[in-house]
């Protein structure tokens, strides 16, 4: 049986072709796997007849179309909107920090009068092959791109979108094994990782003068922090630095940047509840105190979960992966509900709610479109019946509305927050599990969020993580051929998309091991983790191996479920 990786975190998880293709699609590579279908599930149902094939030429259509999507708005950002932070879709005009109302912070947390999209989209341009941009976009960024400004900016976003694309720019520059060929040009002399530690200097000044090392929301690039800064922070802001703060501080040989990341998620982890080790969703960095006191998947917790294993997988810290296996056993005790085993027995489907953080009961009934990055993190985690059923919740969701609304109210069936910014969680977890969606387009010079996704109005807003991430794993889906699935290539991708390889120098310390504080871990070390999650397939029984990935009974059910009966 021939192999191949699934790349992006998944690293060492390699499953073999035919149990990728039964992810993505329910068939095998061939037409005798194929006929499978008609052996395991005997009556062709509507679901088997809709899901069961993707044919090749189809394939080669949506990898096109994806291409389209991403030169469409790419090409307008730089027509239209560059050196501007983003493009407005609508009226063909650049997007900026909104200087005159300073409490904007939907805007002003993440434009900061840096070129936002120009940064956020490079290492996307050599994902699509088109190393000749490549190089044009990463001299614009050296030529006219700097963090000396006057522009107060969320750590987090800045950290995500800005340090971790330019971290990775860098890498893919430098790289010895030129996997997507010779990318580097003459007289490159690692501005990108200058300006990345530039940049991360600036954002220093948050870790400092908090009690409980949490670091601040927001810093002003310029000054520091701000005078008038809340002490409030969420737990996904400050708890999801550490991977490109990590690197960074591999990269240049200074501990600095990795100490003040790596002290926030312990800060965070020790304040978690002793009867259920849950986090909250809003803490006091000074008082330690949990201001909001809902744990879930999505919004203000979501990456703080995806880092505690990525990080593991970068850099192979083994609390980090003690804190992952802990955390996700309180999650599948406490915030997950429904019938035990995805596809098999009564009751209803699995779901993950948001609970109170101290005693595990439901505190509302909604969850919001950020926690469908779940299911492409319990991938790499290697808990793919779960990751099948969450991920065909989503996607159920998603064939009612074209879009995911922000907040979904499961009881009532119907959106809570109805607009759609063009979020990529749903397709990352698609890709991970090797599935079809597809985009839908609201557009005049590029795409807009949508403001109502039952009306289809539009917002005059498209963000940068549209061409980051959305654009990025549409078009890996329907690209087997691309650099980033060769065997001998191994990835994983930021919360913000951003291609980083798997590479034993992030493994390699110029400094002492950073001390273990008050609260260390005590549960046993993983046993070898690389090990352990290679064999997925094998774990599939045989008469689901080439069938659907979702009995159809169960696909009906969550279809009702949001309401498409």
């Amino acid at each position: 049986m021939q192999w191949r990786s699934i790349v992006v975190g998944l690293v060492v998880l390699r499953l073999s072709v035919s149990c990728v293709l039964w992810l993505a699609f329910g068939l095998g590579s061939n037409s005798l796997k194929r006929s499978y279908l008609n052996l395991f599930d005997g009556n062709k149902d509507e679901y088997v007849r809709r899901y069961s094939s993707f044919p090749d030429t189809l394939k080669v259509k949506m990898k096109d179309m994806a291409k389209e999507m991403f030169y469409f708005g790419y090409d307008n950002y730089m027509k239209y909107a560059f050196p501007e932070d983003e493009l407005n879709p609508i009226d063909c005009e650049g997007r900026g920090p909104d200087v005159l109302n300073p409490s904007n912070i939907n805007i002003n947390d993440v434009l900061g009068n840096y070129s936002l999209t120009l940064i956020d989209t490079l290492d996307t341009l050599l994902v699509l092959g088109n190393v000749t941009e490549f190089q044009r976009a990463v001299k614009l960024v050296i030529d006219t791109v700097s963090f000396d400004k006057d522009s107060t900016v969320q750590v987090f976003e800045a950290n995500i979108r800005i340090l971790g694309s330019l971290i990775s720019a860098h890498i893919l520059l430098t790289d010895p094994k030129h996997p997507f060929g010779e990318v580097g040009f003459e007289g490159y002399d690692n501005e990108l990782l200058h300006l990345a530690h530039d940049l991360a200097v600036r954002l220093l000044p948050a870790f400092e003068n908090t009690s409980t090392g949490i670091p601040y929301p927001r810093v002003n690039l310029k000054t520091g922090v701000p005078l008038d800064s809340i002490n409030e922070t969420c737990t996904a802001g400050a708890g999801s630095l550490l991977v490109e703060f990590g690197i960074l501080s591999r990269l240049i040989g200074d501990s600095t940047f990795e100490w003040v990341a790596r002290r926030a998620v312990r800060a965070l982890w020790n304040l978690r509840s002793n009867e259920t080790g849950l986090l909250g969703n809003v803490v006091n960095i000074q008082t330690g105190q949990w201001v909001g006191k809902q744990s879930g998947l999505g919004a203000g917790m979501d990456s703080f979960y995806e880092y505690l294993l990525k990080s593991y997988i970068l850099f192979g810290e083994k609390e980090d992966y003690k804190m992952f296996q802990a955390a996700y056993e309180s999650i599948q005790n406490h915030l997950r509900r429904g019938r035990e085993s995805c596809n098999e027995g009564e009751g209803d489907p699995p779901l993950y709610v948001n609970v109170n953080m101290f005693s595990g009961e439901i505190m509302n009934t909604w969850i919001d479109s950020l926690q469908a990055f779940f299911p492409g993190l319990q991938v790499l985690n290697g808990d793919v019946d779960n990751a099948i059923c969450l991920h065909a919740f989503y996607y159920a969701i998603w064939k009612r509305f074209g879009a995911l609304p922000e907040r979904y109210n499961w009881q009532l069936q119907a959106p809570d927050v109805l607009f759609y910014p063009l979020r990529p969680e749903l397709v990352e977890s698609t890709y991970l599990l090797y599935q079809v969606s597809i985009i839908m387009r609201y557009y005049v010079c590029g795409y807009a969020t949508l403001h109502h996704v039952v009306d289809k109005s539009k917002e005059d807003r498209m963000e940068s993580f549209f061409l980051s991430e959305t654009c990025k794993y549409l078009y890996l889906l329907f690209d087997e051929d691309n650099p980033l699935h060769k065997s001998d290539n191994k990835y994983i991708f930021t919360t913000e998309g951003h291609v980083v390889p798997i590479d034993k120098r992030f493994r390699e310390k110029q400094w002492n091991e950073f001390p273990c504080e008050e609260g260390a871990l005590t549960k046993a070390e993983p046993n070898n983790w690389a090990l352990n999650n290679t064999s997925n397939c094998n774990r599939i029984p045989e008469e689901r191996r080439y069938a659907l990935p979702l009995k159809s009974v169960y696909m009906r059910q969550i279809d009702h479920m949001v309401g498409l009966f």
